[in-house]
């Protein structure tokens, strides 16, 4: 492998999947501590109540961290311990980020700060959240105060994460807070997460702030299962579906029509585009960032919400059940120059789920080092055919709160006992480390 000097090496978490405090210093309810409480919404009914403890126990992991030797950590801000009530500002809740930014910079690691990693406030969710146009605005509120706060701490800003989960996984499929089947809902949610984006990179530079500010996309490269025509409008459909909807309003200024069409005969009209909404949406960033777990392989299917289903693949699978896949990352990376951007790219996440036995202190997990060592020496290889990927962030620091999985998936180069919440680092962890190390000397 061959990462130059410059090349980021990070590792990643978010502020509901680990912090716990759900009721301290004054945060109010989360969308995900509403939904985490309905019966048969999350595994187990397991909830982000105590997670990892992380807002008691952050200098004990942020020195996990710097053990780790990662040039930068990436967090996300909790937007209901800063806003717990429409206009009231929290102090107190900005403070423990101001704590955990300080630490990290007395010990030399950078950061990367996500504005929103899916905590909306329950009291925005209740005047309609993301459906509203509003969100946008209370969103621009809350950022506004947050560069103002923390900038002078912080190393890089990333505005949303993941909009395709926080809009379509949850507002069309259902499957994350707020739990919806609405396809009409899901869209007006995309094109405000995505309006209130550009609207926050605009008043950052507006406020003339200098960090690097950008946004991460999860992007699956889709393939057919066969060369049949009907396959191939499978995978054309479910790369329009996860990937082209939020890449071409952010760089190509509109939505893709093929898409667009497919959402219309599903009784969606899109009203809730105004005059200068690309424009907006495409304020020039800083950088791209790309969450990268998987490949698809995808067949026809009629009866499909987007004409198109997972089909049978050989490939070695997580216990997420997803394909292992590192030559198609590389695929993914060459696309996005090809169609769509030369802006710095960052891996902000990418990582792997297994299970984990804690053998006499240790776990000695060989498949999730393996996924690492594969995923990395495909960002070198990218760098190598001059792909300019500057950074690569693992996912995850910590075992966590894995949304609808609740504790049942373990993400963590670390493991976490839930129950006493000791940290045993992993086989992972170590490899991690050396292969950083590798790159110092």
């Amino acid at each position: 492998m061959n990462f130059d000097k410059n090349f980021i090496f990070g590792v990643a978490t978010s502020s509901y999947q680990i912090e716990g405090a759900f009721d301290v210093d004054g945060r109010t309810p989360s969308i995900w501590d509403t939904f985490s409480k309905e019966e048969g919404k999350v595994f187990n009914m397991d909830n982000g109540d105590v997670a990892c403890d992380h807002y008691h126990r952050y200098k004990e992991d942020i020195q996990l961290i710097k053990e780790l030797g990662v040039d930068s950590y990436r967090l996300s801000i909790a937007w209901p311990r800063i806003f717990p009530a429409q206009g009231v500002y929290n102090p107190k809740g900005m403070e423990f980020y101001k704590n955990v930014l300080t630490e990290l910079k007395q010990k030399g690691i950078k950061t990367a700060v996500t504005l929103y990693h899916w905590d909306l406030p329950q009291w925005i969710q209740d005047m309609g959240g993301w459906e509203v146009r509003e969100c946008a605005n209370l969103f621009l509120e809350y950022a506004e105060r947050c560069f103002k706060e923390l900038d002078h701490l912080t190393d890089m800003w990333i505005t949303h994460n993941e909009p395709w989960c926080a809009s379509i996984l949850s507002n069309a499929l259902g499957e994350h807070a707020p739990g919806k089947k609405d396809i009409s809902a899901a869209l007006k949610t995309a094109h405000h997460l995505l309006l209130s984006h550009g609207m926050a990179v605009r008043a950052y530079h507006n406020l003339r702030f200098n960090k690097p500010i950008g946004i991460t996309l999860n992007l699956v490269p889709a393939y057919a299962k066969s060369k049949s025509f009907s396959d191939l409008l499978a995978a054309s459909n479910a790369d329009g579906f996860s990937n082209r909807w939020f890449l071409d309003p952010i760089f190509k200024g509109s939505y893709p029509f093929d898409i667009a069409n497919l959402y219309a005969a599903r009784s969606a009209n899109f009203d809730f585009i105004k005059d200068g909404d690309f424009q907006i949406i495409g304020e020039k960033c800083d950088f791209l960032g790309v969450n990268y777990y998987n490949r698809s392989l995808v067949e026809f299917d009629s009866m499909a919400f987007a004409f198109n289903t997972n089909s049978y693949s050989s490939y070695n699978k997580t216990e997420m059940g997803w394909d292992v896949s590192p030559e198609e990352f590389i695929d993914l990376i060459k696309m996005l120059r090809e169609k769509y951007t030369d802006l710095p790219i960052y891996i902000t996440e990418n990582g792997s789920a297994w299970i984990d036995v804690v053998e006499d202190g240790h776990v000695h997990d060989k498949e999730r080092a393996d996924y690492l060592v594969n995923h990395l020496e495909a960002v070198s290889k990218m760098n190598d055919i001059g792909l300019n990927v500057a950074g690569y962030f693992c996912w995850s620091l910590l075992d966590n709160f894995e949304w609808a999985y609740g504790y049942s998936k373990r993400f963590g180069i670390v493991y976490v006992d839930f129950e006493t919440q000791e940290r045993i680092k992993k086989d992972s962890y170590y490899k991690y480390a050396e292969i950083i190390k590798e790159r110092n000397s």
